[in-house]
């Protein structure tokens, strides 16, 4: 019998000439960085100036920006049971393309993350993709009926790197007091989407005049703070660590940034639709922009964007949520709410950059290392021994969204057309390319 041919080790690279952008270091210089081993072995300005050993592979950047690639900590991925929707490889594939190198998955699938078996099958599904690194969230209720605590200390031990309801708010506040409870003992994250339901229950857009005017039910912005006052309450009394998903009003902000100024365990995030978009965007009826929450007033987009800005808002997140036409292609009130947000991340987010409202470094820190921090995850930073995950990207390269090319198996998107300025190059996990874009 022959005997087994052993696997070579992937050969060291070296990114040279790259513009580096380190949030984790304050690293913003011309430099190179090289990888070993699918780690990142040294980094900085001196990298490539006297030459490089001829076992590395030479990745010529061209003075374009070089940072750690995106963790996307809010992703609907659809499978098990919607593939026609999206699956774990295509949303790898669409991943890659914009930049993320780890993301997240909300448990809301058929059947439920809730139970050990769930992880494994992401586990084992993004494994098999070989693309981008995929993590899970963990239910924290079971079936996300909101009533019975999920077994959250087994599902940790698992690999669930946080606990949600996902789109489902839990209302009751006695489940709630219990969750974050068992959070505070055990050091786990759990992750509210927050609406109360009584007063969203069939609305379909922002409360307001616009609303009215399309003959919608409305959803009133006190809706999200409310959840969000109360859940603070019950922060205050566990001491549990908190976070608030896709935050779209000023109130809601104003009252986080209050929690932390109290010293409150709480940390947000939010979306590119909220800092972007106001409800203007429905116009007649266009179920694109149908979201969850709802798009909001000029006035609180500004502060969403204000808040990204000044680090009230850590992180942003794609809030990934593809649909095929048959669940958007019916009367606004009907229809599904969210839209793909995968390949749109970085560019949409890189024009708070080109608005002179945010620094580079602090941009790919609510985009790459807040997200990792708050989830105790590697990624995020230039450190030495750290993942090799990372994102060249042209920082000034203008052009247009196209939804008809997306990666992702669902294009409900409402920036089809919209210019943007940012373009990804390369994205790289663990030292392997896996996107690469055409010249």
């Amino acid at each position: 019998m022959a005997g087994r041919v052993a696997k070579l080790p992937p050969r060291p690279t070296a990114f040279r000439n790259a513009r580096l952008i380190d949030p984790a270091s304050g690293l913003d210089a011309v430099g190179g960085l090289l990888v070993v081993d699918g780690l990142i072995a040294d980094v900085g300005p001196a990298i490539g100036r006297d030459g490089l050993a001829e076992s590395f592979e030479i990745v010529e950047c061209g003075g374009h920006c070089l940072a750690p690639g995106l963790v996307d900590m809010r992703v609907q991925l659809r499978e098990p049971g919607e593939e026609h929707k999206e699956t774990i490889a295509s949303a790898s594939l669409a991943a890659a393309a914009g930049g993320v190198t780890s993301m997240v998955a909300l448990p809301n699938t058929t059947p439920v993350v809730d139970d050990m078996a769930g992880l494994e099958f992401i586990a084992r599904r993004a494994r098999e993709a070989k693309g981008t690194k995929i993590y899970s969230y963990g239910a924290v209720t079971r079936g996300l009926a909101g009533k019975d605590l999920a077994e959250l200390g087994l599902l940790a031990e698992s690999g669930a790197v946080a606990f949600t309801d996902g789109l489902a708010a839990i209302a009751d506040a006695r489940v709630m007091r219990r969750a974050l409870s068992y959070g505070s003992t055990y050091g786990l994250l759990i992750v509210q989407h927050p609406e109360e339901p009584q007063l969203a229950d069939g609305g379909a857009m922002n409360s307001g005049e616009l609303a009215t005017r399309l003959g919608l039910a409305g959803i009133p912005r006190a809706a999200e703070v409310m959840m969000i006052e109360r859940d603070l309450h019950l922060v205050a009394m566990t001491g549990a660590r908190y976070h608030v998903a896709h935050i779209s009003t000023a109130a809601a902000i104003d009252a986080i940034r209050a929690a932390k100024e109290r010293g409150l365990k709480v940390t947000c995030d939010t979306a590119p639709p909220y800092f972007t978009l106001n409800e203007t965007e429905v116009g007649d009826y266009r179920t694109f922009a149908k979201l969850s929450p709802p798009l909001r007033a000029e006035a609180d987009r500004a502060a969403v964007a204000a808040a990204v800005a000044d680090g009230t808002i850590d992180c942003i997140a794609s809030d990934h949520a593809p649909h095929d036409q048959e669940s958007k292609r019916v009367p606004f009130a009907l229809a599904a709410p969210g839209i793909v947000g995968l390949e749109t991340l970085l560019p949409l987010s890189l024009g708070l950059f080109h608005n002179g409202q945010i620094g580079l470094l602090e941009l790919f820190k609510r985009l790459a290392r807040s997200p990792a921090d708050i989830l105790a995850l590697p990624q995020g930073r230039f450190g030495r021994g750290a993942p090799a995950d990372l994102v060249l990207f042209d920082l000034e390269r203008a052009g247009r969204i196209e939804v008809d090319r997306f990666r992702s198996k669902s294009k409900n998107s409402p920036y089809d057309g919209r210019p943007v300025q940012g373009r990804v190059l390369r994205t790289v996990v663990d030292g392997r390319t896996v996107f690469e874009a055409e010249p």
